[in-house]
């Protein structure tokens, strides 16, 4: 049975962080693919090695949103301390110290709620983003698979935002962001083939405009990767110009670019300005990828992760694409 209520909070386990600072990377990993090294013990204060060998940090928060967070992590400990076996306190606690940055204590948050509630999918789900944020991915598979199968057969729920969008209305569910990170896992190991059926789970429960988009930009690159054209043309036929999105628009004009209803250069020509955004980025760089154009392509990457938001997932599929081209 679920119990769900707004906003909550944490216990920090110390050997909970030091085995996820310093756990082994897969034995079975191949040796092109990208993967974090987290076998190497993390500087003081990184949160991850990036798939390119260098620490990453916390990117400090303007003034007034780093008082906001911690305002929120108050309020979220204090509804922990108050009962720290309730869940929704757990995932609260972990939700907000994850905003600020600091992945690894997130993580160590979610263990310890997965360790009190190992039925809750939640859990799983949180702690799977944040693998993800952290470049461990098979552990994000792990999770996030266990989440899926947890959640197999149940109804689906609405998701409370942490960071509302400015019609405060929530726009993904619990089903689809445990899909929609199971699959970009996958994808971030260049494993497309596995990602795909995530992918179809995910479509299963859409219910608005942003689940759309969101799902059908990295459906369509993963088939478009995997050469299946018709498949990914297929993808693109329920996007029209006209979608009530409400925070996916970058998704949104990509997927309108696939079309060919905006040209590439309107989202990014990068002779001319900077990438007004990673998730718009990314996607610009990897259409030339997959239509044959690969050195406009790495360079495009390479501007990406010239940009500090090293947490966004384009950044980190920027990183990928450049890891796998310096292998292979």
């Amino acid at each position: 049975m679920k119990h769900h209520r707004p906003l909550a909070a944490v216990a920090i386990l110390p050997a909970l962080s030091a085995c996820t600072r310093d756990a082994p990377a897969p034995e079975n990993a191949p040796a092109d693919e990208p993967v974090a090294e987290a076998s190497r013990p993390l500087p003081e204060g990184a949160q991850a090695f990036s798939l390119l060998g260098e620490p990453l940090y916390p990117n400090p928060a303007p003034p007034d949103i780093a008082a906001q967070q911690a305002a929120d992590i108050d309020v979220a400990r204090a509804d922990y301390e108050a009962d720290p076996n309730d869940a929704d306190a757990i995932i609260w606690l972990g939700r907000r110290i994850g905003y600020t940055g600091q992945y690894r204590e997130a993580i160590d948050v979610f263990s310890e709620g997965i360790e009190k509630h190992p039925a809750d999918a939640r859990m799983y789900r949180h702690r799977g983003h944040r693998w993800i944020s952290v470049r461990e991915f098979d552990r994000a598979i792990d999770d996030l698979s266990q989440a899926a199968s947890l959640e197999e057969g149940e109804p689906d729920e609405v998701e409370p935002d942490g960071q509302p969008n400015e019609r405060g209305i929530p726009t993904s569910t619990l089903q689809s962001n445990i899909h929609y990170h199971l699959a970009l896992a996958h994808y971030l190991k260049g494993d497309f083939e596995a990602a795909v059926p995530a992918y179809e789970d995910y479509i299963a429960v859409t219910s608005n405009p942003d689940q759309l988009v969101a799902i059908s930009h990295w459906w369509y690159m993963a088939l478009r990767r995997l050469g299946r054209d018709d498949e990914a043309a297929a993808v693109l036929e329920p996007v029209t110009a006209d979608l009530d999105v409400i925070e996916n628009t970058p998704y949104h004009q990509l997927l309108l670019m696939y079309k060919g209803e905006i040209e590439a250069d309107e989202l990014w020509d990068p002779e001319q300005e900077d990438p007004s955004g990673v998730a718009i980025a990314y996607g610009v760089a990897t259409w030339h990828l997959y239509n044959g154009r690969e050195e406009q392509a790495a360079e495009m990457y390479r501007r990406i992760l010239e940009g500090s938001g090293w947490a966004g997932f384009g950044h980190i599929a920027a990183e990928a694409e450049i890891a796998r081209l310096q292998t292979g």
